[in-house]
């Protein structure tokens, strides 16, 4: 069900990413034997999950004193330090949580076709779940709802794509709109891959040079790029989590022309792929309330690096 990715592996990765290897060899976890977004690894409509498994895994939030057990499989990363509170005052950041819980209720509206600049692609897909069938939709809102709370700590203005309010979608030109119409500084699309067992590590989707019909990225591609690297070092350093060993050559970077989300967008603008759900080891920490909020802090710090220039 996976499809074609177009991928090109970005020049220059941030210091912390290009650390990974260190970190790995004096007791980071283990990257595995060995994606995108709008995508592979989506549940069919047919065998969607079902509304009842909408119940968070896991035993804990995230918030456990210091000293807390780590998330399963992972070693403690270094401590994060937060950002100032205000910092980001009078900034706007676009949050878009990938997919929607309801989407396999309502096939017929996410299967429309919508004009994503170099094609037409449907609205929207269910997303893909973990093989004990959590799904992708309610990973996404949780860590969005962390993350937002990270940034408004720092003054920032912060909007969701959707917040679970809505019955389907939005489409993928109506997330794009979204940021655009909002004038965000920084928006960040939140998935999960649903990749084969093996394949493990987060990776960040970056928008590639498009001009093409109603899609002209030309002005983005560098600052998303810049944004991209950031997130994907804080990412490595306030998780843990090595970057992919299927996609973006160890870099966790990759970019792609084929995304509406990213095609149609006018704001700097990132898709960040968290782990994969289909392998065990990845799904162990993407069901972890601790290591979600790991994960938010991570974007959080490489967004603010990102508005703080």
């Amino acid at each position: 069900m996976r499809r074609p990715l177009t991928v090109a592996v970005a020049a220059l990765v941030p210091g912390a990413l290009l650390g990974w290897g260190v970190y790995a060899a004096v007791g980071g976890p283990d990257d595995g034997d060995g994606g995108g977004a709008d995508r592979a690894g989506a549940v069919p409509t047919s065998a969607a999950p079902s509304a009842s498994a909408s119940a968070t895994p896991g035993d804990d939030d995230g918030k456990k004193p210091a000293g807390s057990s780590p998330a399963p499989t992972s070693k403690k990363p270094s401590a994060s330090q937060p950002a100032a509170p205000g910092l980001l005052k009078g900034k706007v950041v676009v949050i878009d949580p990938g997919h929607n819980p309801a989407n396999f209720q309502h096939a017929t509206e996410i299967n429309r076709k919508v004009n994503v600049g170099t094609h037409w692609k449907e609205c929207d897909t269910t997303g893909t779940a973990t093989n004990a069938g959590w799904p992708e939709a309610k990973f996404t809102l949780d860590v969005a709802h962390r993350l937002r709370d990270l940034l408004e700590e720092q003054g920032a203005t912060v909007k969701l794509t959707q917040d679970g309010d809505r019955s389907y979608g939005p489409c993928v030109d109506e997330r794009a709109r979204i940021g655009n119409e909002a004038k965000a500084d920084a928006a960040i699309s939140i998935h999960a891959d649903g990749s084969g067992a093996g394949n493990r590590g987060f990776h960040v989707i970056m928008p590639g040079a498009v001009h093409d019909g109603a899609a002209d990225t030309r002005a983005i591609v560098a600052p998303s790029a810049e944004l991209g690297k950031r997130v994907a070092g804080s990412f490595v350093r306030v998780t843990g989590t090595a970057p992919s060993n299927y996609l973006g050559d160890g870099t966790g970077l990759v970019t792609r022309t084929d995304l509406g989300g990213l095609n149609l967008s006018t704001v700097p603008k990132v898709f960040i792929e968290c782990g994969n759900m289909r392998d065990s080891t990845d799904a162990a920490l993407l069901t972890s309330g601790s290591w979600r909020q790991k994960a938010a802090e991570g974007m959080s710090e490489g967004i603010v690096s990102f508005l703080r220039g």
